[in-house]
């Protein structure tokens, strides 16, 4: 019943922009702190980024920081990523993921709910 579906991904070149989506449903979605976690090919998962219930405090990994914004739309159930200033490095499969109160923002566990991810590959 839960439902994370992401959108957006592609190609772009290195310094381009891209931004995902990710539509929500089967949960309270103002009641969990949100995430994205992505997946590099030959590489384990990666923490990028997470919003907290009500949008007002966001995280961001080292390596994406002043370059992707986090942001949420309680209303419509959807959560984003804006990634400006790509670089190959950001080339990864994007996951989505919603957090109970047993998962904080900054981080992921087992008691997360995950998407089905969506691809972004950077290359000129």
């Amino acid at each position: 019943q839960v439902q994370l579906v992401e959108s957006g991904g592609g190609l772009a070149q290195p310094g381009g922009s891209l931004r995902l989506s990710c539509a929500a449903s089967g949960f309270t979605f103002d009641s969990y702190a949100m995430k994205w976690v992505r997946q590099a090919p030959g590489k384990g998962l990666e923490w990028v980024s997470g919003i907290d219930t009500d949008g007002r405090d966001t995280y961001y990994a080292d390596s994406v920081k002043g370059r992707f914004t986090i942001s949420r739309d309680n209303d419509n159930n959807k959560l984003y990523l804006q990634m400006n200033s790509l670089k190959p490095e950001d080339t990864a499969r994007y996951y989505c993921l919603g957090g109970s109160e047993q998962s904080p923002p900054w981080d992921f566990n087992d008691h997360d709910y995950w998407g089905q991810g969506t691809q972004v590959t950077v290359s000129s």
